[in-house]
């Protein structure tokens, strides 16, 4: 299914499992720009699995310009105790240096917040990176405001075995 844009030739359309290699590729692109590469273990098989198996794990978007992959997003539901409804999480959303500034992730963001609306969702959230100056000023320019007070926590590796296994 194709979403169109007003923006000529841009189109947004759903992910399918033939795009793994296009999803990872883009992936690894991302972590190159947030010097985060060594952190990549993704395959194009795992991403099909959780992305397109019986249980798919997240929504993907594909950003297209003049029939060409230009950029992703990548979101899932939470769940606001506080508003007693979902909300989206936008875990990744990216589009290719070259093609940056013409206004295909914002598009790919608006389009997000409308399916959160038509979800009935309370909120978007997602992460920046504090160093990466241009996407806040994107962010607070779309009204976009920080969650100061808040610290992102993970549990990982070899802490999350660890944690689980005192579970008996």
């Amino acid at each position: 299914m194709n979403i169109s844009t007003y923006l000529q030739d841009f189109v947004i359309r759903e992910a399918s499992a033939e795009d793994c290699g296009l999803i990872l590729s883009f992936i690894k692109e991302l972590a190159e720009y947030e010097k985060l590469s060594h952190e990549v273990v993704a395959t194009a098989e795992s991403l099909k699995e959780t992305l397109f198996g019986n249980k798919a794990y997240a929504e993907m978007l594909i950003g297209e310009f003049g029939g060409a992959a230009v950029g992703y997003a990548l979101f899932f539901h939470n769940f606001s105790t506080f508003t007693g409804r979902p909300g989206i999480y936008l875990e990744d959303i990216y589009v290719t240096p070259q093609m940056r500034g013409k206004g295909f992730g914002k598009y790919l963001l608006a389009y997000i917040a409308k399916l959160a609306v038509k979800r009935n969702c309370t909120r978007v959230e997602w992460s920046v990176l504090d160093w990466n100056e241009p996407a806040i000023q994107f962010y607070r320019s779309i009204g976009a405001i920080p969650m100061d007070g808040w610290t992102v926590q993970r549990l990982h590796e070899d802490a999350l075995h660890e944690f689980a296994s005192q579970f008996e």
